[in-house]
């Protein structure tokens, strides 16, 4: 009798183990959704925020960050932790929102911060949760895809990961985590990886048009980069190592 108390209590530990991180964070998708459908107030400060910070009017996106005065950039890093969290805004996007609202050198800052600190949340989030809830939130192939590309090139991969503006900064941080990448290593490679595309951002941020293709080349250039290196090591690496071994 006592060991099947034991046994149930040890698969009812397992069970919320498993699910319970999953429960939260639908609940807390869940309660956001609520409050833009039941408070109004809520709900059209989100479409004026989507609104604004979507358009190609950098007077009116300034315009209106500015308005909130000191809590203008506390606002912005909510919304990195946002942005990661229900993948509505790109995080590029948030870049250039900063430049524009604080100008290139303070607005540069604040967007590294923001990446810094939205990177670390997911990282222990990551590290907090079980696969089975990631490959809930993420789908399965992205994790394991992911989850390769950390395993075998480690630091290089999170590097080209957030040079690339459109490739997901948010699932390589979230795996990060899971699979126990040293912090120290991961916050690294973040902050080298994403300092040359806020730079990028803040030179180009003038002129859309020029910012738009900016981003595409920046983000070509680094994945043809990023598979040339997996196939040169997936096909002439092994056979470099060998012969050095022999």
């Amino acid at each position: 009798m006592a060991a099947e108390t034991y046994e149930h209590n040890t698969s009812g530990s397992d069970w919320l183990a498993k699910y319970l991180p999953l429960v939260l964070s639908i609940s807390i998708i869940g309660g956001g959704v609520l409050c833009y459908f039941l408070i109004p107030d809520f709900q059209q400060f989100c479409q004026e925020a989507w609104q604004v910070l979507t358009s190609s009017d950098q007077a009116r996106i300034a315009k209106w960050i500015n308005q909130f005065g000191f809590w203008g950039p506390l606002l912005l890093l909510v919304l990195f932790i946002v942005q990661m969290l229900a993948f509505v805004l790109p995080s590029w996007l948030l870049i250039l929102v900063c430049t524009v609202a604080y100008g290139p050198w303070w607005g540069s800052g604040l967007a590294l911060i923001g990446i810094l600190f939205a990177s670390t949340v997911a990282y222990f989030i990551g590290k907090m949760l079980n696969e089975h809830t990631l490959l809930a939130l993420l789908g399965e192939k992205s994790e394991r895809k992911m989850r390769a590309y950390l395993e075998s090139y480690g630091l290089g991969t999170v590097i080209v990961f957030r040079l690339a503006p459109f490739l997901s900064n948010d699932t390589i941080s979230f795996v990060a985590g899971l699979t126990r990448m040293n912090f120290w290593r991961f916050m690294m490679g973040t902050a080298i990886g994403i300092s040359p595309l806020i730079i990028l951002m803040a030179y180009l941020g003038g002129d859309i048009n020029r910012l738009k293709q900016g981003l595409i080349w920046a983000s070509v250039v680094c994945i043809i980069g990023f598979f040339a290196y997996v196939w040169w090591d997936k096909t002439k690496g092994p056979e470099s190592r060998s012969r050095a071994q022999e």
